[in-house]
């Protein structure tokens, strides 16, 4: 299975191949910056813990929405 892989990201082009790696990096940003934001009790921002957490769980359904839109791409090429 991780042949079939390389070999379908070798195939595509040089652009698709920068949006697939720019879109994971993105996704990842998302989701580790949510759960810095839900897991780190000291943090330097001053906020409220209730709107700390909330903002971390928003930032990371939303790393979900952007990688189940970018599955969606994927298999629609």
């Amino acid at each position: 299975m991780n042949k079939s892989l390389v070999i379908n990201f070798m195939k595509k082009s040089l652009k698709k191949r920068f949006l697939l790696v720019i879109g994971m990096l993105f996704f990842i940003a998302y989701f580790i910056l949510g759960l810095i934001f839900i897991l780190w009790k000291s943090m330097p921002i001053n906020m409220e813990p209730r709107y700390r957490i909330a903002f971390g769980v928003l930032l990371v359904v939303y790393a979900y929405i952007r990688f189940m839109r970018f599955l969606a791409n994927q298999k629609e090429e």
